[in-house]
């Protein structure tokens, strides 16, 4: 049978578009995706299929049926990767912002796996199944940055382990919304499902994990900071969520952001600067950086930031 999605409307997005308040409840799906779905009959409220210009309401009940899931035969694709390290048993790439990590609903091609499979053929880890070769942790689609790729199941299991035993370092640059009052500060607060949004994560006791954040702050605007952060542990949407949780989100990201997000900015301001790890056949710690990109260069320059000294000296 279909999957399907039921959510309820929150009060900050009443008067949404019904493709927005979709997309935002079911972030895995693209927009292109959403009003497909729409065009089709399959979102409805009160039984009822919906026009893409309906707006919604508070209390609206949403109902989103998702088509079954086809047959997916992974389809290597000649797309440029930005590979920063590469060796028999792993790669780390560069990704950059708005490419999807693996196929999911609306992104069966394009992708960074597709990418993968036509540069490495058969050497990918299986053990995150079809859907997910190599790919030993992820990142979303509009944070740009560092990805690990392991290359065999040996190699897997050890990255694997490291990440579990807090080993694996990760860092991140982003730019939030607000002014700090303390340089530095960590986030200790366990995430899980938002309650009423199935594809939105939350700070909550209820069916979560345990998530740490360590953030410092970098530069301090008016109206904005740039921040340096580092993952103790590595829940879906993490910084997103626990920068959202102080008060704090990040600036561009359209689901735990201010509703009328940031001029210029699409999706969040994120981005994977550094990985730490022991090679999983040597056993010598490495460090792979990454600069940051022009996006965010960009803004920071808008913010009056320093823009390209930060690019190579720190990130």
């Amino acid at each position: 049978m279909p999957e399907q999605i039921e959510f309820s409307v929150p009060p900050d997005q009443v008067g949404d578009r019904i493709d927005k308040a979709v997309s935002k409840a079911c972030s895995e799906l693209s927009r292109s995706a959403v009003q497909r779905l729409i065009a089709e009959g399959g979102v409805t409220i009160a039984g009822c299929p919906v026009p893409k210009s309906y707006r919604v309401d508070l209390g609206d009940v949403i109902r989103v049926e998702l088509p079954e899931p086809v047959p997916l035969d992974l389809e290597p694709e000649n797309i440029p990767l930005d590979i920063r390290y590469e060796d028999e048993c792993l790669l780390v790439v560069n990704k950059p912002r708005g490419m999807v990590v693996h196929p999911a609903p609306g992104h069966y091609s394009g992708t960074l796996v597709n990418a993968l499979m036509y540069h490495c053929g058969s050497s990918l880890s299986g053990i995150n199944g079809v859907m997910r070769p190599g790919i030993v942790h992820r990142i979303d689609k509009d944070t740009s940055g560092l990805l690990m790729v392991a290359k065999n199941d040996l190699a897997h299991l050890s990255l694997a382990k490291q990440i579990q035993d807090h080993t694996f370092k990760r860092e991140y640059f982003a730019v939030a919304h607000g002014r700090f009052c303390e340089t530095e500060g960590t986030v200790d607060a366990p995430i899980g499902r938002h309650p009423q949004q199935r594809k939105k994560m939350a700070v909550t006791s209820q069916n979560s994990k345990h998530a740490v954040t360590h953030f410092t702050v970098l530069e301090q605007f008016e109206r904005f900071a740039f921040l340096r952060l580092r993952l103790e542990t590595g829940r879906t949407h993490q910084i997103r969520v626990h920068m959202a949780y102080l008060g704090h989100p990040l600036a561009g990201d359209e689901v735990y952001g201010p509703r009328n997000g940031v001029k210029g900015l699409h999706g969040q301001c994120l981005h994977a600067g550094l990985l730490g790890f022991d090679h999983p056949v040597t056993g010598t710690y490495m460090e792979i950086r990454s600069e940051l990109p022009d996006y965010f260069v960009d803004f920071l320059k808008k913010l009056g930031g320093s823009g390209e000294e930060w690019r190579k000296e720190k990130a």
